[in-house]
This record gives structure tokens, sequence and C-alpha cells, in this order.
């Protein structure tokens, strides 16, 4: 497994492989968990070589936000990378992805309003110009995401598509815990209370798809319902919503699958969670 920490370096082996091997692309900041592990096992399935990055990219981060405590054992994650048959890990540091003076960022206008970007200036407009930076250094084949970054997921695609990056990008099912929880690498800064708590979120979430199973329909009552579960366990809710699966505009009645997404602050951890309701076919 070749570890890169230089972009020329990186880009000129880029360029010796492209047109001549598939490459699937796995983007990650790094705290790899059994998540992002099934990530670089789907990238295997769709690639002759699997590259990873790990960077925790700065531009993406707003004030008070969690930069400086976004663990970063990166030891342990080029471990977990050779024992995946990872080909190439490129982790450079931000001076090497952002000259001092570097005045140019990519924004998508449409998909990253709601959700996330209500809360979180300035957050997709780092997200998609990192990528868009990513796909030009690493030139892959194909990229793949994790569904639990659903805004995140539709944001890249609307850039691709956009932009005409000849990358497909597939996505990956979330990966819950055990007991239901998202995996995340945030989940470690959880203490064991707030780890407990955050169960509200995979629970609340579970329950919803049950009740659209059964036959409720209003988008209103169902966002109520979470935001009220939530609130006792003691989280702090930033958004509970049902949206439209593709457009993420959203929707008075699950009529058609619809994202039901949440954002939650447990302690000082901000935590996200997703899932597809599929309405009942009368």
């Amino acid at each position: 497994m070749r570890v890169i920490h230089d972009v020329d370096t990186m880009q000129g082996l880029a360029r010796t492989r492209y047109g001549q091997v598939s490459t699937a692309l796995v983007p990650t900041m790094g705290a790899l968990h059994e998540g992002h592990l099934s990530l670089i096992r789907l990238a295997h399935d769709r690639a002759e070589q699997v590259d990873v990055t790990i960077f925790v990219n700065p531009t993406q981060f707003g004030p008070g936000e969690d930069l400086e405590q976004y663990p970063r054992p990166l030891e342990d994650d080029l471990a977990a990378c050779r024992r995946e048959g990872v080909t190439t890990v490129f982790c450079p540091q931000a001076g090497q992805m952002y000259a001092g003076d570097h005045s140019t960022l990519i924004a998508e206008s449409v998909v990253s309003e709601g959700l996330c970007g209500r809360f979180r200036a300035g957050h997709f407009d780092g997200v998609v110009t990192v990528v868009a930076k990513l796909f030009n250094i690493m030139l892959p084949t194909v990229a793949v995401f994790g569904q639990k970054d659903y805004q995140q997921v539709c944001v890249i695609q609307r850039m691709v598509r956009d932009l005409a990056f000849p990358v497909e990008i597939v996505v990956a099912p979330i990966v819950r815990e055990a007991d239901g929880l998202a995996m995340s690498s945030r989940n470690r800064t959880l203490g064991a209370d707030e780890r407990a708590r955050a169960l509200a979120l995979s629970q609340g979430l579970m329950q919803a798809r049950a009740d659209v199973a059964g036959g409720e329909r209003d988008a209103r009552r169902l966002e109520q319902a979470l935001s009220r579960a939530l609130g006792k366990a003691g989280l702090q809710v930033q958004y509970a919503a049902c949206v439209d699966a593709d457009t993420l505009a959203p929707v008075r009645a699950v009529v058609r699958p619809t994202l039901f997404a949440v954002a939650a602050l447990v302690g000082q951890t901000r935590l996200i969670d997703n899932v597809i309701l599929q309405p009942r076919v009368e």
C-alpha cells in the first residue's frame, strides 16, 4: 500500500494510471470505522484499484465547530486500510490542499440549502470544493459515499452532473452499531450517558418507518413525534424533516419514497441520521 502526502506526487501517479486501470475512490476525514470499511469493500467490487483519502477538510467547518477536536488517529487508519487491501492512501496536510491565499470555491445552490445547509453556513461549499479537488488529483473512475451523509451525496451528485466530472457516484447503505446507532467518527466523542441518549435518533427514525408502513402519511405528525422523542431524551434538535428523496424539497405527505432526516446535538456533539420512508401500497 502506498501512502502519499504530496499533491504533485499523487496527481502524477493518477495520470500514469488513468485509462489503464479502473480506480475507486473513498474520500474520508479519517477516524475510520466499520462504516468506512464497508465503503472500501464496496469499492473493491467496482474497480481494479481502491484509493482512500484521509483529510480533515478545514473549509467545511464553520466558526465554533469541532475542527480542532476532530479525531485524527492516522496510524490506526493506515493499518485499517492495509487490512482492507487499499492500493493508495492520500493523506495531505491542509497546506498541500489550499494555498495560503486560495480564493476559489465551488458552490451548489439548490440541494445544499435546506437541512444541514440551514445550520452550517458555507459547509457544502467546502465539501464540493474539496471533493472536486480530490477528483482532479486522484482521477477516479468511481467514488463511493455513504447514505448517512445523504445531503452531501446529493450535493456531490449535482456537482458531478453540472460540471461534467467523468466519475460514477456509488452510494452505500448506512452501517449501524448493534443497538442501531448510525456509525460516525463523532460517536467516539460521546460520554456513556450521551451515547445512551443518542439512541433516540435511530429509534425515532425506525418508529417513523414503522408508522409509515402502518399507514401514516402526514409528514408534520412524523416530524413532531420525532422531535418530541429527541427532546425527551435530552437532545437539542436542529431539524427533523421529511423531504423528497431526489430534490430534498419539503413534503407534506409521504406518498412516494421520502427521506426522513434528522440532526441533533448530544451534548456538544452533532449527529445526523436518516431513513427512507416507503409508503404502504394500498
